[in-house]
C-alpha cells in the first residue's frame, strides 16, 4: 500500500503516489521515450516484471499514464498530469549529480549504461549506412562486450556479436565510461590519460565523442565551481 501521511499538504499528497520505490524511475523512462513494456524493462533492468506491471497499473489508475491497446500491442505514455512531472524529474537528476556524486560498485550496470547511450546517439553526425561500435570492459567477468548498431532505421544495443564490421572499439573500465557519460570526466581527459582507448578507423575514432551525446544532466554545474566537461562539437 502507498504511504499515507495523513496530511492535507499537497507535497504529502503527491508523495503518497510518487515515493513508492521505482515509481519516478518508471516516469523517467516514459519521459525518455520508452513506450512498451519490454523497452521499459530495458531501461529498468533490475526491476522485476511483476513490480513494473504493478507500478504501471498504479500510475494508470492515478491518471499519470495512459495505456493503449492495439491488438496484442500495448503502449504507455504520459498524460498531461504525467508530463507536468518532467521538470521535477529533470530537477531531481540535476540535484543528484550536483550533490550525490558518489558511485558505488552496485551502481555500475553495463546494460543500463549502453541503453542510455543508445538513446542519445546523434544519428545525424554518424555517417550514412551501418555503423557498429563495440564497447569492451576488460575488468568484468561477464557482460564484457557490447555492440551499438546504428543504422537508418534506428539504434540498437546487442550483448552478442551481430556479425557486422566494426568501425570503432571503445575500451575502458565500466566506472570510467559511466563517469564520462554522466559528465564527471571529460572525453578529452579520459582519452588523453589512456583511461579510454579507441581503436578502429581513424576518422571514426576522432568523431566518436560527437556521435555519443552525453547524459542530459552532464553539463550541470558542480559545487565549488569545478570545471565541467565541454560538449563535443
Amino acid at each position: 500500500m502507498p504511504s499515507q501521511y495523513g496530511q492535507f499538504c499537497p507535497v504529502a499528497k503527491a508523495m503518497e503516489l510518487l515515493d513508492e520505490r521505482w515509481t519516478l524511475l518508471v516516469v523517467r523512462e516514459l519521459m525518455l521515450g520508452s513506450r512498451h513494456f519490454n523497452a521499459l524493462r530495458r531501461g529498468l533492468p533490475r526491476m522485476s516484471p511483476a513490480l513494473l506491471s504493478k507500478r504501471l497499473h498504479t500510475l494508470v489508475r492515478a491518471g499519470v499514464v495512459e495505456r493503449w491497446e492495439d491488438g496484442n500491442r500495448v503502449t504507455y505514455r504520459l498524460t498531461e498530469s504525467g508530463r507536468e512531472l518532467e521538470p521535477i524529474v529533470d530537477a531531481l537528476g540535476r540535484w543528484g549529480i550536483r550533490w550525490i556524486p558518489e558511485l558505488g560498485d552496485a551502481d555500475l550496470d553495463p546494460h543500463l549504461l549502453l541503453w542510455d547511450i543508445h538513446r542519445n546517439v546523434d544519428t545525424e553526425a554518424v555517417p550514412d549506412g551501418r555503423t557498429v561500435i563495440v564497447f569492451s570492459f576488460p575488468e568484468r567477468a561477464t557482460a564484457r562486450r557490447w555492440w551499438l548498431v546504428i543504422a537508418a532505421d534506428g539504434v540498437d544495443v546487442c550483448d552478442v556479436d551481430p556479425g557486422f564490421p566494426v568501425r570503432v572499439t571503445v575500451q575502458a573500465d565500466l566506472r570510467t565510461l559511466t563517469r564520462v557519460w554522466r559528465g564527471d570526466l571529460a572525453w578529452s581527459e579520459a582519452l588523453g590519460s589512456g583511461a579510454v582507448l579507441l581503436r578502429g578507423e581513424p576518422q571514426a575514432c576522432r568523431a566518436l565523442p560527437r556521435w555519443l551525446r552525453l547524459s542530459s544532466v552532464a553539463l550541470t554545474p558542480r559545487p565549488g565551481g569545478s570545471p565541467q566537461p565541454v560538449a563535443a562539437r
